[in-house]
Protein backbone atom coordinates (compact mmCIF):
# COMPACT_ATOMS: atom_id res chain seq x y z
CA UNK A 1 0.00 0.00 0.00
CA UNK A 2 1.60 3.47 -0.77
CA UNK A 3 2.18 5.64 1.88
CA UNK A 4 0.20 9.03 1.80
CA UNK A 5 2.46 12.42 2.19
CA UNK A 6 1.19 14.90 5.06
CA UNK A 7 -2.28 16.84 4.25
CA UNK A 8 -2.86 14.38 1.16
CA UNK A 9 -6.39 13.33 0.52
CA UNK A 10 -7.21 9.55 0.02
CA UNK A 11 -9.72 8.86 -2.91
CA UNK A 12 -12.78 8.12 -1.31
CA UNK A 13 -11.80 9.98 1.84
CA UNK A 14 -14.51 12.46 3.19
CA UNK A 15 -13.56 15.59 1.73
CA UNK A 16 -12.41 14.47 -1.36
CA UNK A 17 -15.62 14.69 -3.67
CA UNK A 18 -15.40 10.98 -4.94
CA UNK A 19 -18.06 8.84 -4.13
CA UNK A 20 -17.60 5.08 -5.09
CA UNK A 21 -21.05 4.30 -6.89
CA UNK A 22 -23.07 7.41 -6.34
CA UNK A 23 -24.39 8.14 -9.94
CA UNK A 24 -27.37 10.35 -10.29
CA UNK A 25 -30.23 7.64 -12.11
CA UNK A 26 -32.88 9.88 -14.49
CA UNK A 27 -34.43 8.45 -17.08
CA UNK A 28 -34.34 9.91 -20.28
CA UNK A 29 -30.71 11.25 -19.70
CA UNK A 30 -27.37 10.72 -21.71
CA UNK A 31 -24.60 9.69 -19.79
CA UNK A 32 -22.49 12.80 -20.78
CA UNK A 33 -25.30 14.65 -19.08
CA UNK A 34 -25.46 12.75 -15.81
CA UNK A 35 -21.83 12.64 -15.83
CA UNK A 36 -21.74 16.81 -16.14
CA UNK A 37 -24.67 16.54 -12.94
CA UNK A 38 -22.23 14.71 -11.17
CA UNK A 39 -19.47 17.30 -11.40
CA UNK A 40 -21.90 19.48 -10.47
CA UNK A 41 -23.05 17.83 -7.42
CA UNK A 42 -19.43 17.65 -6.32
CA UNK A 43 -18.41 21.22 -6.91
CA UNK A 44 -21.25 23.40 -6.26
CA UNK A 45 -21.89 23.97 -2.39
CA UNK A 46 -26.04 24.19 -2.65
CA UNK A 47 -25.43 20.33 -4.11
CA UNK A 48 -25.45 17.67 -2.57
CA UNK A 49 -24.55 13.86 -4.27
CA UNK A 50 -28.08 12.94 -5.88
CA UNK A 51 -29.47 15.95 -5.49
CA UNK A 52 -30.69 16.93 -9.01
CA UNK A 53 -32.45 12.94 -9.21
CA UNK A 54 -34.22 13.66 -6.09
CA UNK A 55 -35.56 17.12 -7.23
CA UNK A 56 -36.58 15.61 -10.26
CA UNK A 57 -38.53 12.46 -8.83
CA UNK A 58 -40.02 14.76 -6.08
CA UNK A 59 -41.22 17.47 -8.68
CA UNK A 60 -42.42 14.78 -10.76
CA UNK A 61 -44.17 13.33 -7.67
CA UNK A 62 -46.25 16.29 -6.61
CA UNK A 63 -47.40 17.44 -9.72
CA UNK A 64 -48.66 14.05 -10.46
CA UNK A 65 -51.07 14.55 -6.70
CA UNK A 66 -54.49 14.37 -7.22
CA UNK A 67 -55.83 18.16 -7.66
CA UNK A 68 -57.46 18.62 -3.88
CA UNK A 69 -54.12 17.51 -2.55
CA UNK A 70 -52.61 20.45 -4.85
CA UNK A 71 -55.38 22.72 -3.67
CA UNK A 72 -54.51 21.94 -0.14
CA UNK A 73 -50.80 22.17 -0.35
CA UNK A 74 -51.70 25.88 -2.06
CA UNK A 75 -54.08 26.67 0.20
CA UNK A 76 -52.69 25.44 4.08
CA UNK A 77 -48.82 24.09 3.03
CA UNK A 78 -47.68 20.98 3.74
CA UNK A 79 -46.14 20.26 7.12
CA UNK A 80 -43.96 16.98 5.40
CA UNK A 81 -41.63 19.76 2.89
CA UNK A 82 -39.64 20.27 6.42
CA UNK A 83 -38.57 16.92 6.65
CA UNK A 84 -39.15 15.29 2.77
CA UNK A 85 -38.38 18.51 0.59
CA UNK A 86 -40.31 21.24 -0.84
CA UNK A 87 -40.84 20.37 -4.33
CA UNK A 88 -41.41 23.96 -5.91
CA UNK A 89 -37.92 24.55 -3.99
CA UNK A 90 -36.76 21.70 -6.01
CA UNK A 91 -38.20 22.88 -9.39
CA UNK A 92 -36.44 25.91 -9.16
CA UNK A 93 -32.94 24.08 -8.33
CA UNK A 94 -33.49 22.25 -11.47
CA UNK A 95 -33.69 25.82 -13.15
CA UNK A 96 -30.29 26.64 -11.67
CA UNK A 97 -28.95 23.16 -12.33
CA UNK A 98 -29.98 23.99 -16.03
CA UNK A 99 -28.59 27.39 -15.90
CA UNK A 100 -24.89 25.65 -15.02
CA UNK A 101 -24.96 22.50 -17.20
CA UNK A 102 -24.11 22.99 -21.01
CA UNK A 103 -26.64 23.68 -23.57
CA UNK A 104 -26.91 19.99 -24.34
CA UNK A 105 -27.36 18.70 -21.02
CA UNK A 106 -29.52 21.66 -20.37
CA UNK A 107 -31.68 21.00 -23.29
CA UNK A 108 -31.70 16.82 -22.27
CA UNK A 109 -32.76 17.81 -19.03
CA UNK A 110 -35.13 20.91 -19.45
CA UNK A 111 -36.62 18.09 -22.22
CA UNK A 112 -37.62 15.73 -18.73
CA UNK A 113 -38.31 18.57 -16.82
CA UNK A 114 -40.69 20.13 -19.66
CA UNK A 115 -43.10 16.83 -19.10
CA UNK A 116 -43.75 17.28 -15.51
CA UNK A 117 -44.44 20.93 -15.59
CA UNK A 118 -46.80 19.99 -18.80
CA UNK A 119 -49.06 18.44 -16.33
CA UNK A 120 -48.75 21.22 -13.63
CA UNK A 121 -49.64 23.67 -16.27
CA UNK A 122 -52.90 21.56 -17.47
CA UNK A 123 -55.89 23.45 -17.31
CA UNK A 124 -58.35 22.05 -13.95
CA UNK A 125 -61.62 21.33 -15.16
CA UNK A 126 -64.53 24.36 -13.92
CA UNK A 127 -65.97 23.41 -10.65
CA UNK A 128 -68.74 21.04 -10.69
CA UNK A 129 -68.12 18.95 -13.90
CA UNK A 130 -67.41 15.36 -13.54
CA UNK A 131 -65.18 15.71 -16.41
CA UNK A 132 -67.59 14.33 -18.78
Amino acid sequence: MPRRRPGQIRAGAPGSHRTTGARPVIDGLSSRALSEITRLEHTRNYLQPGAVSAAVRLWKDYVHQPERDLWHDYEWGNVHWYCCGSPLEARALLDTVMQAVSAGSARELRKIVSRSDAVWNRPSPPCGTDGK
